[in-house]
């Protein structure tokens, strides 16, 4: 995979899953835009990888238009689009906020959509891609997490639709859904996350940011990793009545696993 002259943004590069990413695209000659919140981590980021760094909250649409606006202006051209800033808040439905429902919707939902609409006449004119960063949580319903799984089904219901809207276009567009991942966004949050998640085996950032560049590279429909999760996730899928019946089983299994790896961040 090569990825020489052509002009990809990273949202939510600031760490994990998006910064590999963004090392990645770099690494295989791309020119990067980064793009987070914390524009001190982003900056840095561009240093190290030649890239562009331009502070953005995926929940503000002018910010979304700037980010846009300044990759043409810089580099002309929008080649690959990686939809990957994300929030959770974690929680029965009734436990949560009513603002923290709106932030899960408007960064892992409405964000990604908007910003695929702005990015589009480019990526049009560039026959490009968009990649976004799902979940297998979009593929299985995890109590504990309810917005975050609506947020990730219609993340790749979105994706799966204006795939074929934009077939015609040549532009392509992907999902990438991975299971537990070991990021902040998990491990800085262990005791909000459900033992459910933690029975699941976790993949590295580097694991995931690979997938995202793969399908960046051969615009595949779907990556789900790790393929176990993903089998797991469709059979209680198909038989309901499953997920009932393992959840003891499971929730034993990932509250074990969740005490080592509360050990591990005390050590």
């Amino acid at each position: 995979m090569r990825f020489d002259d052509k002009v990809v943004i990273v949202t939510g590069a600031s760490s994990g899953v998006g910064e590999a990413a963004a090392r990645r695209f770099a690494a295989l000659g791309a020119r990067v835009i980064v793009a987070a919140r914390t524009a001190s981590k982003i900056e840095m980021l561009a240093k190290e990888i030649d890239g562009l760094a331009i502070a953005t909250d995926v929940t503000s649409v002018s910010d979304l238009e700037n980010l846009v606006q300044s990759a043409i202006d810089a580099y002309g051209k929008i080649d690959v689009l990686v939809n990957n800033a994300g929030a959770n808040h974690r929680g029965d439905l009734g436990e949560v906020g009513l603002d923290e429902i709106a932030n899960i919707i408007d960064t892992n939902l409405k964000g990604p959509i908007l910003l695929t609409r702005i990015a589009l006449p480019h990526l049009k004119e560039s026959k490009g891609v968009v990649v976004n960063v799902a979940s297998i949580a979009g593929h299985v319903p995890l109590p504990g997490e309810s917005t975050y799984c609506a947020t990730k089904w219609g993340l790749r219901g979105f994706t799966f639709a204006v795939a074929e809207e934009c077939r015609e276009a040549g532009v392509a567009l992907s999902a990438v859904s991975p299971g537990p991942i070991a990021t902040p966004f998990v491990l800085d949050d262990i005791e909000s996350t459900p033992d459910l998640v933690f029975s699941q085996p976790f993949l590295t950032a580097e694991e995931t940011a690979e997938a995202v560049v793969a399908c960046a590279w051969d615009r595949k429909r779907e990556r789900a990793l790790p393929a176990s999760t993903l089998r797991l996730a469709k059979l209680v899928g198909a038989m309901p009545w499953l997920q009932e019946r393992l959840r003891p089983i499971l929730e034993a299994k990932g509250a074990k696993a969740k005490a080592e790896w509360r050990a591990k961040a005390t050590r």
